[in-house]
């Protein structure tokens, strides 16, 4: 029996999506799109699941779209659809998602890392954006994103190039929140999440609402929708409870200040 397409484990409250493709560097077959799809949705679901992390097997993260199977006219050509059905469920994702970047990040790997809410590197990470040199225009954001991640200019010489860019690089540029040594990727992603399930599950998926909505507005716009949501919520909330939780939070605070 081959080994599955997607591992799939549950840590302490966090889901770890593996893509296990490793031979093809973890490109996005049709039936990996079908598994990815299939887990994130569990994970949207599920009460025993409070943030999810997206890693790769192997030397890669994913290498985008299996172009093998594009050009085959497998799938309708470009999936049957699932492309933009996976690109909607991720943005739609309720709850936060690490993506722990092992490795290559190529064109529509490196879309589907912008897609994730935080972003974590290893050493060993790369990132392209190689849509040009195949003869194609991104259609998952990157244009959009990239430019707004790292500025116009940045993002131009990416994709006007396709040439790579390394770890440390993608984290000067503020494409990645940090960069750490290979063996430390997964528990560090994995510690990053405890500290997000051990928040208030309700008030970190509006949280990340308003920040996902709020970037596709104007600043103005933006601000107008958060104060009128952020008063509605309010009044889900006591008083009482927030007393409750701040000797927490300030005990919180004085053991990192410490770390």
């Amino acid at each position: 029996m081959s080994d599955p397409l997607l591992l799939f484990e549950i840590c302490d409250g966090t889901a770890v999506l593996t893509l296990n493709r490793p031979s093809a560097r973890n490109a996005l077959s049709v039936a990996l799109q079908d598994a990815l799809i299939a887990r994130l949705r569990e994970v949207d679901q599920r009460d025993d699941v409070g943030a999810a992390v997206l890693t790769g097997a192997g030397s890669a993260f994913c290498a985008g779209f299996d172009l093998k199977e594009i050009a085959s006219g497998f799938g309708g050509g470009d999936g049957g659809g699932r492309q933009t059905e996976l690109a909607a469920l991720i943005d739609g994702l309720s709850k936060p998602l690490i993506g722990a970047i092992n490795g290559h990040a190529i064109t529509g790997g490196f879309e589907l890392a912008l897609a994730c809410d935080v972003l974590i590197a290893s050493s060993n990470a790369r990132f392209a954006d190689t849509h040009t040199r195949v003869g194609m225009v991104p259609g998952w954001g990157l244009s959009q994103r990239l430019p707004r991640l790292i500025g116009t200019y940045r993002a131009k010489e990416l994709s006007l190039t396709g040439n790579f860019i390394d770890a440390e690089r993608a984290e000067r540029w503020g494409l990645v929140n940090r960069v750490v040594a290979p063996d430390e990727l997964l528990p560090t992603c994995l510690g990053l999440a405890a500290d997000m399930n051990s928040c208030v599950p309700e008030a970190n998926r509006e949280s990340k609402r308003l920040i996902d909505e709020g970037f596709a507005r104007a600043f103005g716009e933006a601000l107008a929708c958060e104060a009128r949501d952020a008063v509605a919520w309010a009044k889900q909330v006591s008083g009482e409870m927030v007393g409750e939780r701040r000797e927490g939070i300030l005990a919180r605070g004085r053991s990192q200040s410490r770390g």
